[in-house]
């Protein structure tokens, strides 16, 4: 009986817009500002390099002292260094300054 009522006009158009409104406020609330987070974090992840000061997921500060592709080898202090992987650092707290290539 329900299907010959909404075949029967634009009463179908109405029976979706509910859905495609809950879909488009949890796209640009939840969804779209994930994958910006997410590719930020991959781009800072791919920027890691040598001598940047760090702080992991489980709040150990340390300077990187080695690098590959999927490991980093923090030194916490002048004889501690620990291996973690790449994807457990949290954030970088200090930048290397990157020595200029002109003569002055």
């Amino acid at each position: 009986m329900w299907l010959a009522d909404s075949a029967a006009g634009g009463n179908i158009w109405m029976t979706l817009a509910p859905f495609i409104l809950m879909f488009a406020i949890f796209y640009f609330l939840l969804i779209r500002p994930q994958q910006k987070k997410q590719k930020q974090r991959g781009s800072m992840l791919n920027a890691l390099k040598k001598g940047d000061k760090v702080v992991t997921v489980g709040g150990l500060h340390g300077t990187i002292a080695e690098i590959t592709d999927d490991t980093v080898v923090l030194k916490v202090n002048d004889v501690t260094k620990l291996t973690f992987d790449r994807s457990s650092v949290n954030n970088i707290t200090a930048k290397t300054e990157t020595p200029s290539l002109e003569k002055s």
